[in-house]
């Protein structure tokens, strides 16, 4: 073989290798992770994406480095072809052939869950448009539940705590006060009204369970009577240190046969919320099954709770203070004055009026 040939021939060989080579490095560099530290996102594979769709979804998101390299090492390595709609949490650092086993796992529907928060003291209708607003129920689909009585016999049935005195005729919302505020963690949005309600329920039972027996021994007031008056103590009484010695209030009033004059209740009686603004002088003595500042109300509970509570109301409404107070006042900053007459009250008032710390009202 002539000398130049064999050059030739030689020359041929060295580029086919360094082509090899370098071909070599592209695919390893290529199909590396995106960065070298840990950065985990998550991706959503969406319905119908094909998966050179999904591939290119990738690249866009910056969590792999070139869709042909991933193409090819998906034909080398038979890669399914099947990946499902979801979220998938995926880490920039990965390299292909782990971003893609992660794909083909499933989608991870932990990552869908939501958490909402239902607050103390807040009533049914805020509940409402926590539920419309996190979720995709309507403020009316947790309205029509709180009326569907299939529904309500069945909570009746599960749970020692409720009875049938939630089907009253005069109630705004069935299962006022028997939700427990707190925070949940709910599957996703589509989770359903029942199910919330139903994670809330069991909550209550909860924390409901230590006072069991004690609730159930009493011979005037019902498990229902006595969620009532948590529910008028957690409004009226913004400190926990209180909350005690409001109830004593409370039930001092109700076994003297006088109206309990919680300006809460007369403010949900009339579907106002507190904050948005001052009582009218009319309404005041609004004639309803929730005011108790109406004659009509004397030695009477509202015909159901008013809002969720703590615990620490539950508490007070099952061990109130023994006092002889029968009159308390909160000034705007929420501090309770006690009184044990009419004329004691009426000097807290007219120095709250003083100082101006007094709540006024429209004509």
């Amino acid at each position: 073989m002539k000398k130049g040939l064999k050059v030739f021939l030689l020359l041929v060989i060295i580029i086919n290798i360094a082509g090899v080579g370098g071909a070599f490095y592209w695919y390893t560099n290529a199909t590396s992770g995106v960065t070298q530290n840990e950065n985990k996102v998550v991706f959503e594979v969406k319905e119908g994406q094909t998966y050179y769709q999904i591939i290119s979804k990738l690249k866009e998101a910056n969590l792999i480095k070139n869709e042909l390299a991933a193409k090819v090492y998906s034909k080398i390595n038979n890669k399914s072809l099947n990946i499902q709609a979801g979220p998938y949490e995926i880490d920039s650092s990965w390299n292909v052939g782990k971003v893609l086993e992660t794909l083909e796992k499933g989608p991870d529907l932990s990552l869908k869950s939501i958490s909402v928060t239902f607050l103390e003291g807040k009533n049914m209708r805020w509940i409402a448009k926590q539920i419309a607003a996190k979720t995709n129920n309507t403020e009316d689909d947790v309205f029509a539940k709180l009326k569907d009585e299939e529904y309500l016999n069945k909570v009746i049935n599960k749970y020692w705590f409720i009875t049938d005195e939630i089907k009253n005729q005069e109630i705004y919302y069935s299962l006022e006060r028997y939700l427990f505020p707190d925070t949940y963690t709910l599957d996703n949005e589509d989770v359903s009204v029942e199910d919330i309600f139903g994670m809330m329920l069991d909550e209550m039972e909860v924390k409901l369970k230590p006072y069991k027996e004690k609730i159930q021994s009493q011979k005037n007031m019902t498990v229902h009577q006595i969620l009532t008056m948590a529910s008028i103590v957690e409004a009226e009484a913004s400190n926990a240190s209180d909350r005690a010695g409001v109830a004593g209030v409370f039930y001092n009033r109700l076994k003297s046969n006088m109206t309990l004059g919680s300006d809460v209740t007369t403010y949900y009686g009339i579907k106002v919320e507190m904050s948005e603004r001052d009582l009218k002088v009319s309404e005041l003595g609004a004639t309803n099954a929730y005011n108790t500042r109406a004659a009509s109300m004397a030695g009477k509970l509202p015909v159901s709770p008013i809002c969720g509570v703590s615990v620490e109301s539950i508490d007070a409404a099952i061990n109130p203070k023994d006092t002889d107070n029968y009159y308390f006042v909160a000034d705007k900053e929420g501090n309770v004055y006690y009184a044990k007459s009419d004329a004691e009250h009426q000097k807290n008032i007219k120095d709250l009026k003083a100082a101006g710390k007094w709540y006024t009202y429209d004509n």
